[in-house]
């Protein structure tokens, strides 16, 4: 039986009541490929809807603070810090930018899921802000770098490529 299906066959918030309260941090990455675009982007980029990372910062954190609205049965955490940045990244005749998401908590459940949406509604922001001046832009590889807290702390087996990128103290 799955921990989100009752013994009658419908859905359910699985119960965490009995889990202890831990610090709990997630980190998530994204990333957005304009085609095209050359030389160097940065909060500076504005796009005719206005300032594209500025934006993307502040829909990602509206995006991790609603997961639990959005994402069915997902816990509603009262997150202690969501921090986004984005970073360009070298790439061939395109410009990369490669966006992470850090959520932290004390909770009895994880914040993956907020690490996660925070990414990905950031990579739809720029997507929608660029979408006008560039053409055939690209979402790819958004995942779960890493979690810690709860019973098992985990790290992407890839995540020792992105470990210069990861500190999102400097949001640029």
């Amino acid at each position: 039986m799955s921990s989100h299906i009752n013994e009658a066959g419908f859905p359910r918030m699985v119960d965490v009541g009995h889990k202890s309260e831990t610090r709990r941090r997630a980190v998530a990455t994204g990333t957005v490929v304009l085609p095209g675009m050359t030389g160097t982007v940065g909060e500076e980029w504005y796009s005719p809807k206005g300032p594209v990372f500025q934006t993307a910062v502040i829909a990602g954190i509206q995006g991790a603070k609603s997961t639990s609205a959005l994402i069915p049965l997902c816990h509603p955490l009262p997150l202690s810090r969501c921090d986004v940045a984005i970073r360009q990244v070298p790439s061939e005749g395109n410009v990369t930018l490669r966006v992470f998401c850090t959520v932290e908590t004390t909770a009895r459940t994880g914040v993956e899921m907020e690490a996660l949406t925070g990414v990905s509604v950031a990579c739809l922001t720029i997507y929608d802000m660029g979408k006008s001046v560039v053409r055939g832009i690209e979402i790819t590889d958004i995942h779960l770098l890493e979690k810690t807290g709860g019973k098992h702390d985990w790290n992407h087996p890839g995540a020792s490529e992105y470990t210069e990128d990861v500190s999102t103290e400097d949001v640029s």
